[in-house]
């Protein structure tokens, strides 16, 4: 059994891209990357890294693309799936500390609103409403969790089997909150 895939969506990230493929080739974990027809020629600077990449036509979604990444990851018997941005928000040093406690949970966050996690580039309005909306959801649903709108997730396959990913319809950013 394989122990950790990294799934990236991608579109028109070929800014960014590389410097994180540059980092995540020193981990001991495979990449894929889910491009959504970029136009910018991202699917073929993930290539030039010798990563795997899956080019869809259009955007079809962020949810699309996790359902897509996590359905090969489950399928190729890996044991932890890991769902990181490619736009930089999400760094290769924090996805290094997360992977120290794999093991310890079925779902790991990396979380922006603990005390060493942190923001880069925000607006305030950014910020206000990510806080507000992980206020909204802990009030809601009581989850002791200091942020549930994160993106920057490790999950278990087994948990990932659990929550029947194939089945969720939503899509953007409500995905991560299902």
């Amino acid at each position: 059994m394989r122990a950790s895939l990294v799934v990236i969506p991608t579109y028109n990230e070929v800014e960014s891209i590389g410097k994180i493929l540059d980092r995540l080739k020193d981990l001991d974990l495979d990449v894929l990357v889910i491009d959504d027809g970029s136009p910018d020629g991202t699917a073929d600077l993930v290539r030039m890294h010798n990563v795997e990449v899956i080019e869809r036509e259009g955007k079809q979604g962020l949810g699309s693309a996790y359902r897509t990444g996590f359905s090969i990851g489950i399928q190729r018997g890996y044991t932890y799936i890991i769902e990181m941005d490619a736009d930089g928000s999400h760094q290769v040093q924090d996805l290094e500390k997360m992977m120290e406690w794999i093991g310890s949970a079925d779902l790991l966050i990396g979380s922006r609103w603990v005390a060493d996690g942190g923001i880069a580039n925000w607006s305030k309005f950014r910020e206000y409403l990510s806080k507000s909306a992980n206020t909204y959801a802990n009030v809601l649903l009581s989850l002791g969790v200091k942020d549930t709108t994160s993106g920057f997730r490790i999950y278990t396959t087994e948990l990932l089997k659990k929550m029947e990913v194939s089945t969720i319809r939503s899509e953007g950013y409500v995905f991560k909150s299902k």
